[in-house]
């Protein structure tokens, strides 16, 4: 009968210590070390500064592309000030024109 005590008593002794075991890694795992926190930090710095850098860049590129649409607009608005004044003359040819045609001829 002392055998089987021996066997169960090592078999729970076992387990206890198997236990304590993964108690002590999942510790480890939930408090890191100052060296990986350190490591984290720099990694997220590293982040951040890309982070800043890209929204930078965006800003300028936003930046560039007001510029062209403000350049665009004073584009259009010369075209449609010149197209005014192109169809206003054409118009003005043409009522000229038919003026033209309404008087009577001297051969009549």
């Amino acid at each position: 009968m002392s055998r089987p005590w021996l066997l169960v008593f090592v078999v729970f002794l076992v387990m206890f210590t198997s236990q304590f075991e993964w108690k002590q890694q999942f510790s480890e795992e939930f408090e890191p070390s100052p060296t990986v926190s350190l490591k984290d930090q720099s990694v997220s710095k590293r982040q951040e500064y890309v982070k800043e850098k890209i929204i930078l860049s965006q800003e300028r590129n936003i930046q560039k592309l007001n510029e062209v649409v403000k350049i665009l607009r004073q584009q259009l608005l010369q075209c449609k000030a010149e197209n005014e004044v192109v169809n206003s003359s054409s118009f003005a040819l043409s009522e000229h024109l038919s003026e033209i045609e309404r008087q009577p001829t001297l051969d009549d």
